[in-house]
């Protein structure tokens, strides 16, 4: 409980305003928008794919597996595609978190 008190009472000097501005924290978010970009657009683009294969197409609709269509298989598909997107995210997030740190601990007011 002290340590987090501590962390709080460090962060609580630093001027936020100031540090968004820095140039340390504009390669930061960057790094990250480039990083996070494509899956992005990866993702929204299957995920609004669906929609469009199944009302306009014929392509999903037959059977793959008994009476399991392609659209299930493709649905079910965008669920470990949104997994491996997000565990993806969560080993990249904390290198994220590293740099975020120092940079704050850089600033720290004194």
């Amino acid at each position: 409980m002290s340590i987090k008190a501590n962390q709080n009472k460090k962060t609580s000097e630093v001027d936020f305003e100031k540090l968004i501005e820095t140039p340390e924290f504009k390669a930061l978010v960057a790094r990250k928008n480039k990083f996070i970009t494509p899956y992005v657009i990866l993702f929204m683009f299957f995920f609004f794919l669906l929609p469009v294969l199944t009302g306009y197409t014929e392509v999903l609709n037959s059977n793959i597996v008994g009476l399991i269509n392609g659209t299930w298989f493709y649905a079910w598909g965008l669920f470990i595609m949104t997994w491996v997107f997000s565990t993806i995210y969560t080993k990249k997030a904390s290198s994220f978190d590293s740099e975020a740190k120092a940079i704050i601990n850089k600033y720290i007011l004194k």
